[in-house]
């Protein structure tokens, strides 16, 4: 454990037309020497952090910010250095990004995180940038016809990520419905997260027809790492502290956190409010969506207060 001052440090994720990330190799004598990461630097006393995310580009990169938006908060040990990662998203930039100090640099896609070494605390930004900011639950339907229109129409939203979730179905016909709903998700670049047990979940080989499993509270509990192909997401639903610690300690990529607003199909629960959501968010290295009476114009809010985005039924599901 370190004892010596947290250091913040303003963090840069640049994005190009293409679709590729810019990284940097730290140099061979720093901390985390000859290790890839995302620019930025240390914000100093007295200076704003998208000042110092503005300053640490120019003089890394050569370009101008012109505008950002934030991404993740990220609270490391390394033991002898205890970072606070401050990562945000470069929407808008004048100049040509390159290794201004010397730093060997790399345009890579977002398949190719794997192949580069990158410090431990940057690893939730590599899971936060290969996440969309609205993630879809699932909400009732009539019959399989009435299931796959509705999916079609949220894919042609540009909605990237669902949970297929749903309480009245067979077993066997759910699995059925759910490879027929990763077809669509595959035409449409979605990612398929099927709301299930582990044991249902290898019973029916899913991973052939899904991109990772969605686990209650119960199921997360008892889930281990090592025990589903690690390029899988898992998602879970938290609502206290408690919940959240558990998640990171079992290395969840996705977490909801909620209820963030009142909401009609739970009128008796207290809502967290967007202060204590931000609270409770700031305590993890995770991926946090906020779910529980969300619109379209929480969305904003959602992420200025440490959110990867929103998750929904209704807004998505019904519109």
């Amino acid at each position: 454990m370190s004892l010596n001052k947290i250091v913040h440090v303003a963090v840069a994720v640049i994005k190009n037309q293409h679709g590729q990330f810019f990284i940097a190799k730290r140099f061979k004598n720093s901390h985390q020497g000859d290790l890839w990461e995302f620019p930025g630097g240390k914000v100093e006393s007295n200076e704003t952090v998208l000042a110092a995310l503005k300053r640490e580009l120019f003089e890394e990169t050569g370009i101008t910010l012109i505008k950002a938006s934030p991404l993740i908060q990220i609270h490391h040990d390394y033991g002898d250095k205890a970072v606070f990662l401050d990562v945000w998203c470069v929407d808008e930039f004048t100049g040509k990004v390159f290794g201004k100090e010397g730093q060997k640099t790399q345009w890579i896609k977002q398949d190719e995180f794997s192949l580069y070494d990158f410090p431990v605390a940057n690893l939730p930004i590599i899971k936060a940038i290969q996440l969309p900011e609205r993630y879809m639950i699932t909400g009732k339907f009539k019959n399989e016809k009435e299931l796959l229109t509705r999916i079609q129409s949220s894919l042609n939203r540009n909605i990237k990520l669902i949970q297929f979730r749903t309480k009245n179905l067979p077993e066997k016909t759910y699995f059925d419905y759910a490879k027929k709903i990763y077809a669509l998700c595959e035409k449409g670049q979605a990612k398929l997260l099927l709301n299930t047990s582990v044991d249902n979940y290898k019973k029916y080989k899913a991973d052939k027809f899904s991109h990772g499993l969605h686990l209650n509270a119960k199921e997360i509990g008892f889930f281990s790492v090592g025990t589903l192909n690690p390029e899988l997401l898992i998602s879970t639903s938290t609502h206290n502290e408690d919940e959240l610690r558990l998640a990171e300690k079992k290395k969840v990529d996705i977490v909801m956190l909620s209820p963030v607003n009142e909401t009609m199909s739970h009128p008796d629960v207290i809502p967290l409010g967007w202060g204590k959501f931000k609270q409770l968010v700031e305590k993890i290295n995770v991926p946090v969506y906020a779910l529980g009476g969300m619109t379209e114009d929480d969305l904003n809010t959602a992420k200025t207060n440490g959110a990867q985005g929103i998750a929904a039924i209704g807004l998505f599901w019904d519109a």
